[in-house]
């Protein structure tokens, strides 16, 4: 059995990391590896929360489709988490619309063609 354990252990050891990549509503892909996400069950807004404190970026999903905003301090992100209604919050405090557009990422480069 401890033999049969072993070989377990190896195999997972041995077994590449697959990290998830989503679609954002701009079919932007964003690979989540440095993501830090948490399913949201207690919100009838948000179903999904996902921040990169290095990168300050912010990914949620609403109505099951994935938005980015950038330049989020970690701070507005625990006040998310911890409001009474995330919901809310987020619409009041994040959402593009009335925000002013201040988590606004920045455009792709363009590649310039010859």
């Amino acid at each position: 059995m401890v033999r049969a354990l072993a070989l377990l252990l190896a195999q997972f050891a041995a077994a590449p990391i697959v990290s998830e990549t989503i679609e954002t509503a701009e079919h932007r892909p964003i690979d989540l590896a440095t993501f830090e996400c948490r399913d949201i069950s207690r919100s009838t807004v948000l179903q999904r929360v996902c921040y990169d404190r290095a990168q300050q970026a912010l990914v949620v999903a609403v109505e099951g489709v994935y938005d980015r905003y950038c330049g989020v301090p970690v701070d507005t992100v625990e006040r998310l988490l911890g409001a009474p209604s995330m919901g809310q919050f987020f619409n009041q405090n994040i959402k593009r619309e009335v925000s002013g557009g201040r988590y606004a990422c920045p455009a792709r480069e363009r590649i310039q063609r010859s």
